[in-house]
């Protein structure tokens, strides 16, 4: 089996700062470092990285940044046949900014993303219909992201959907999404409900499940991970405790981790563990797709967790 992620290439741009500025502040920061990035592209990193297949659909540009990416998918054992260069746009971009309590700021330029069409979604369909789940979030054209749910609906395969970064949309798709995965903002944004407290979490996935939704996870950062599969209250999973440098990319690190357990066949809350075992290692390295761990690594986090 395979997992088909449908979504972004960004190159990521970083530099540390000793704060995040304030409007027309410049502040002297350093070091910089560039690497790849994006949420798609991250996310299949993090599932590659766990030896499942990946399959991506994405889109770059005929630039610096495209070949820069083409390379690195290669490294990383991912199938790109379904990854597209636009001859005119630029590959997207992010900027990144890393204070020194490990909060950051980040601008998208998406550029060639944007650019990723129904029509490209439909021409990995085959792959679509062979695989054991879909993986998306909103850092692409949300045509090409409903595509891919409807082609996922059509052939029964499960959906996962990281709703990032929060963008309007029409929530009768919903009804055709397996798994969520939205962070306090996102689902603040899904719901219109102020998380404050654990009842609010809970109403929050509530109202999230009863759009259609099979299994809602709401991630909390370090206080953990809240499943909601629509019995009477939903459980807290807590997060692993670690030593924190950088928390670019641990929701990547979380939903790729997540989606390979699934693929593999672990329960919803095995995965959840999983995923935040993932994001856990993660957040301890600087950097998105650099810092996403290995199976081993992974599995060697979880067998002292456990033991201990």
């Amino acid at each position: 089996m395979s997992l088909v992620i449908v979504g972004s290439f960004n190159m990521d741009l970083m530099s540390r700062t000793p704060y995040l500025p304030s409007g027309g502040e410049t502040v002297l920061g350093g070091p910089f470092k560039m690497g790849p990035g994006g949420k798609g592209s991250n996310q299949a990193v993090a599932a590659a990285r766990q030896s499942a297949e990946v399959i991506l659909v994405s889109m770059l540009g005929r630039d610096s940044f495209g070949e820069k990416a083409a390379d690195m998918l290669e490294r990383e054992n991912i199938k790109t046949e379904h990854v597209f260069f636009h001859s005119t746009e630029s590959t997207g971009t992010a900027l990144i900014l890393v204070d020194e309590q490990s909060e950051n700021m980040i601008v998208v330029a998406p550029g060639a993303n944007l650019c990723l069409s129904p029509l490209h979604v439909r021409k990995a369909e085959k792959d679509i219909r062979a695989a054991s789940l879909v993986l998306l979030q909103f850092e692409i054209n949300m045509e090409a992201t409903i595509e891919a749910i409807e082609l996922a609906d059509k052939h029964n395969v499960p959906v996962l959907l990281n709703p990032a970064p929060f963008v309007e949309f029409n929530p009768a798709i919903l009804e055709k999404v397996t798994y969520i995965t939205p962070n306090k903002t996102e689902a603040e944004g899904l719901t219109g409900i102020k998380i404050q407290g654990e009842e609010d979490v809970l109403q929050a996935a509530k109202k999230i499940y009863k759009k259609g939704v099979k299994y809602v996870l709401i991630t909390l950062g370090s206080s953990g991970t809240y499943l909601y599969s629509g019995k009477e209250t939903g459980e807290l999973i807590p997060s692993f405790a670690v030593n924190v440098t950088d928390t670019t990319g641990a929701g990547d690190a979380f939903n790729g981790g997540f989606a390979c357990a699934i693929d593999l066949g672990f329960s919803v809350k095995e995965a959840v563990v999983y995923g935040q075992a993932a994001a856990a290692l993660s957040v301890t390295k600087e950097g998105t797709s650099p810092s996403m761990p290995t199976k081993e690594e992974v599995e060697k986090f979880l067998k002292e967790r456990t033991n201990g």
